[in-house]
């Protein structure tokens, strides 16, 4: 729901599978909406392969699964398969988790754009002046990783926090998609900061980009 403020606390990954948009079409074993909600109950807290972006000794404040954020120029929202606020020394990062197993990233920009409506070039110069990108990217560049990353960005602005971050959370044993996620990097002025990519965005504030490598273990259960 949109505007929704009130959240529920889950008992267990199964709690997660009510959120999805089409619950008995992607709640399967090796799948990543089930893998992804394991491998986050079973820690309780951050998983290592994300806290590993984060210095200072992490610690998740909350997690709230299926998060979605509205965007400028459409009805239809970004919807992450985990909202996180992370706190590291003094700082908070608001965080948007992607979950892939073998799935793509989506349309690249260019499909996306294809015959565009008005609302949709009204959403990419929103994104694009967020993420401090020239309007239009390549359209080679998977679209749902500008959405996701600036659904980071907005939140990191609503809850006032010190940065932003957009961690795939990959349990691929191939490691799919990975150069789709490297091409977007690539179109940040990025530093390296430990395993994160980051980025000074036009607010002032950081952004953390990263790959994050889950458990097979996940993928089984």
């Amino acid at each position: 729901m949109v505007g929704q403020r009130i959240f529920v606390p889950s008992r267990g990954a199964a709690d997660w599978q009510r959120l999805l948009a089409e619950p008995d079409k992607q709640w399967r074993t090796g799948y990543s909406a089930r893998t992804l909600a394991e491998c986050w109950q079973d820690h309780n807290g951050l998983p290592p392969e994300i806290a590993v972006f984060f210095p200072q000794g992490p610690a998740l404040l909350l997690a709230i699964p299926e998060y979605k954020v509205p965007l400028p120029g459409g009805r239809r929202e970004s919807q992450s398969d985990v909202f996180a606020l992370v706190r590291f020394g003094e700082k908070v990062s608001a965080v948007m988790v992607e979950g892939k197993v073998d799935e793509p990233f989506g349309p690249t920009l260019g499909e996306w754009l294809d015959k565009a409506s008005d609302g949709k070039k009204i959403r990419l110069t929103y994104i694009c002046e967020r993420l401090g990108l020239k309007a239009p990217p390549d359209p080679s560049i998977r679209y749902q990783l500008l959405h996701r990353t600036a659904a980071a960005v907005i939140e990191a602005e609503r809850f006032n926090t010190a940065e932003a971050a957009m961690i795939v959370h990959s349990f691929s044993r191939t490691r799919a998609w990975n150069a789709d996620f490297d091409a977007f990097c690539s179109l940040f002025a990025a530093t390296m900061e430990g395993a994160a990519k980051l980025v000074t965005l036009p607010d002032g504030r950081k952004l953390r980009l990263g790959w994050a490598q889950g458990e097979e273990r996940y993928l089984h259960m």
